[in-house]
């Protein structure tokens, strides 16, 4: 079974990391400040590729943002394309602004 780990330091950054029961499986590297959570980078170990890993870590990236009520700027290529595929799904959290 999958579960996805929030790691964040006092400063607000870290990453969202996802483990099968103790083997990490991937990551989104993410800041959270001033209202805003900026991910800038999503890695999946390459084994786990195409497995729907990068897609467990965006819902939990987002279910964090909308609980948290923060606007998620999409610096990782990844993410941001998810956005632009979906905006309908993403739209009350998705802002460009990194400022």
């Amino acid at each position: 079974m999958t579960n996805v780990e929030t790691k964040l330091d006092q400063n607000g950054k870290g990453a969202f990391k996802l483990y099968e029961d103790k083997t990490e499986l991937g990551e989104m590297v993410v800041r959270v400040n001033d209202g805003k959570l900026t991910v800038y980078h999503t890695e999946v170990v390459p084994e786990e590729e195409g497995k729907g890993n990068a897609s467990q870590l965006l819902k939990a990236v987002v279910d964090y943002a909308r609980a948290q009520h923060l606007q998620v700027v999409p610096l990782c290529a990844y993410v941001h394309a998810q956005f632009r595929h979906h905006p309908e799904q993403y739209a009350d959290v998705w802002t460009e602004s990194a400022n």
